[in-house]
């Protein structure tokens, strides 16, 4: 009566939730590449490159020294490394990228701090984004689940 049922939708690791965001808290560190298949939302640190098929959200605190690739993304928080966003990827106030960047569409807001080159790829279909199941390593993390 008080429940509401959640829509599910198959992704390659079975069922989950259409509405599941991956997090990675403010106290977290992560050493290692991190793949995921829906939203995400970093507010630790990760010492690695970020696979996303979805969005991710860098919080202000959050901080990723490796490449982030993603379908969108919006940045509040720090990134030493590339950025390839295949849509669209916001640089919110008082970001702070050291990387290239390879971008559907970009939005950068006043004080937000970009050190690098920027390429706009209007075709999609050239910004690579590697598969998850391309990695051995991402089907032993998920049946450690």
């Amino acid at each position: 009566m008080f429940t509401r049922n959640k829509t599910k939708s198959e992704g390659k690791y079975g069922f989950f939730p259409a509405d599941s965001i991956s997090t990675v808290a403010g106290s977290m560190r992560m050493t290692g590449d991190i793949e995921a298949e829906h939203d995400m939302r970093i507010d630790g640190k990760i010492y690695g490159n970020v696979y996303c098929n979805a969005k991710v959200v860098l919080g202000p605190s959050g901080i990723i020294e490796g490449d982030l690739h993603a379908q969108n993304a919006d940045i509040f928080g720090a990134v030493a490394g590339n950025v390839i966003v295949k849509d669209m990827l916001c640089l919110k106030s008082k970001c702070n990228i050291n990387g290239n960047l390879t971008v559907g569409k970009l939005d950068i807001e006043p004080e937000a701090s970009f050190n690098g080159n920027c390429s706009m790829v209007h075709d999609v279909a050239g910004v690579q984004t590697p598969k998850l199941a391309s990695s051995p390593k991402s089907a032993e993390l998920v049946a450690e689940y």
